[in-house]
């Protein structure tokens, strides 16, 4: 029989010894419930064979009752979700243990909580947990990633048969959106990047309504939504002829990006991965031009767990972890190199869910 997520978190619960979770935080909640709405809350009991809770709002009566599935008893609140969950408990004559998110609850929301406890229990901090179970992802959710990639892959293709030199980086961006939702998407996974000549130097530049110029490099990060999942990619192209610099910049980002991401496997910490990368690029002479992270995770957030950083801890890769390799070089007022694949970590290695070639493409 299939495990479901609920009782892989209540065996989580088991082993800190808290009785019930409270999971308030929209993404969390979909991820245990099928829920998209924007207002929903489960409660997770730890004991075997415990029914589990989902609340939410007249709104999404009939919602819930076809997202929802049966383990979950649906009850539909007239008033505050957290205030209708705390107070459904029950009073103990002896200590029980109420988790919460730490990391996104309010000295407010934790204050009034505290007043509605029954009595007999205490709150205790659990955050990351659904964020844990979230990092390895299950078939189906590779399964949407890799969709998600693939369109947004076809969506920019699209856009460059259609020209590059002259129209402005913000119509790019725009259209890319747009060819994403009109394949399929929900929208995009975050603000679409397009960034030409020394604009290409800010790591997360907006686009601008100035148009791309002949000769230089034109950076694009891009990533679509598609059934909750995201995707996220980076391709730096050349528009034109270009200098000795730049060529050699790009072809240093490459091979940092291509040396890491052989190294993606089950086994090494995000840490030992930037570590790689950033020696090749310090070795060049650039490291204080390459100053972020050499990645992070992907799944119904654009940035989750794990992180591929100097700051990463020490926590293994695993297997179904998805996460992106971008190194980058940027030389403030000249231009920017960064080139991004998305990354399926396997046990023997990695697959990667980008199909644009990463040799420099020049488009016009």
């Amino acid at each position: 029989m299939t495990v479901t997520r609920a009782e892989r978190l209540a065996a989580q619960l088991r082993e800190r010894e808290v009785d019930v979770l409270l999971v308030g935080a929209p993404v969390d909640v979909r991820y245990l419930t099928g829920f998209t709405g924007s207002n929903g809350l489960a409660l997770v009991a730890a004991q075997e064979g415990a029914g589990q809770r989902f609340f939410t709002d007249f709104r999404y009566d009939t919602q819930s009752a076809e997202q929802v599935p049966d383990v979950f008893t649906r009850e539909i609140a007239p008033i505050d979700l957290v205030e209708a969950a705390v107070r459904g408990l029950e009073s103990r004559s002896e200590g029980a243990r109420l988790g919460f998110d730490d990391a996104a609850t309010t000295v407010k929301q934790h204050t009034r909580m505290r007043e509605l406890l029954p009595a007999g229990w205490e709150l205790v901090p659990c955050g990351g947990l659904v964020a844990g179970l979230r990092e390895v992802k299950d078939p189906g959710e590779l399964q949407r990633i890799r969709a998600a990639a693939v369109l947004a892959d076809a969506a920019l293709r699209e856009v460059l048969e259609q020209g590059v030199v002259g129209r402005s980086e913000r119509d790019m961006a725009i259209e890319l959106e747009l060819r994403m939702r009109r394949l399929g998407a929900e929208g995009p996974s975050f603000p679409s990047i397009v960034a030409a000549g020394p604009h290409s130097a800010l790591p997360h530049a907006e686009p601008r309504s100035v148009p791309i110029p002949k000769d230089t490099l034109l950076t694009i990060d891009w990533g679509a939504l598609f059934d909750g999942y995201c995707s996220d990619c980076t391709r730096t192209f050349a528009t034109g002829a270009l200098g000795e610099a730049e060529r050699e910049v790009y072809e240093l980002v490459r091979h940092a990006q291509s040396e890491a991401q052989a190294a993606v496997r089950a086994g090494p910490s995000g840490r030992e991965i930037d570590a790689l990368a950033r020696a090749i690029i310090e070795a060049a002479g650039h490291g204080e031009h390459f100053g972020h992270g050499l990645g992070h995770g992907v799944g119904l957030e654009v940035h989750e767990p794990p992180r591929l950083s100097r700051t990463a801890g020490e926590q293994a890769l695993r297997a179904g972890n998805v996460v992106t390799v971008e190194p980058g070089v940027y030389l403030p007022g000249r231009f920017g190199v960064r080139i991004e694949d998305l990354i399926v970590v396997r046990e023997d290695g990695a697959e990667s869910l980008s199909g644009l070639p990463k040799e420099l493409t020049e488009v016009s």
